[in-house]
């Protein structure tokens, strides 16, 4: 199993949190086997001219273009199942994308790859033992997450860090 970004997305349909995984190999789609995954942390160098960064859209454009298909295949699923149908997950032939509401309308989305059976129990977990833990028990952390202000302490990124490298 390879876990390529995870989002987290308040009521007010900001993305106060994301992260990605790239996986190792030099070809994530060779299926050679398992991969596993380093996280990412991006620095700009303005000296060189990088034809691959050039053309590849910001994390902030990345996580729009997700809660645009991922609101938009929810309401389609609403309006054509009823309120009962809830919208779990979606594959493409690339990545399989998964999705969990709260009941506080905080959505917590994560691409993996094609072959990954259901996450929604691991995202369940994911609200349960590291965010209510680590953002919302915490005193020091605001109630709105403007800009993901609160989010990024070092407890949820350590605990989430090593929650999906377990899952790998």
């Amino acid at each position: 199993m390879v876990v390529y970004s995870f989002y987290i997305f308040d009521r007010h349909t900001e993305c106060i949190y994301s992260k990605t995984w790239l996986p190792t190999s030099s070809d994530p789609s060779s299926g050679s086997g398992p991969a596993t995954a380093t996280a990412t942390t991006t620095t700009t160098n303005h000296n060189h001219y990088n034809p691959a960064t050039a053309l590849r859209p910001s994390t902030a454009d990345d996580a729009k273009l997700i809660f645009g298909a991922v609101f938009s295949l929810r309401n389609m699923v609403r309006k054509l199942g009823g309120d009962d149908d809830a919208f779990v997950s979606y594959r493409t032939a690339h990545y399989k994308l998964h999705y969990y509401e709260t009941a506080s309308s905080l959505r917590l989305v994560m691409l993996t790859d094609t072959a990954t059976l259901s996450m929604r129990n691991v995202l369940h977990q994911i609200y349960i033992n590291l965010w209510v833990e680590y953002v919302v028990k915490n005193p020091l952390s605001p109630v709105e997450h403007k800009g993901g202000v609160g989010v990024r302490n070092e407890l949820f990124e350590l605990g989430l860090d090593q929650f999906i490298r377990g899952l790998i």
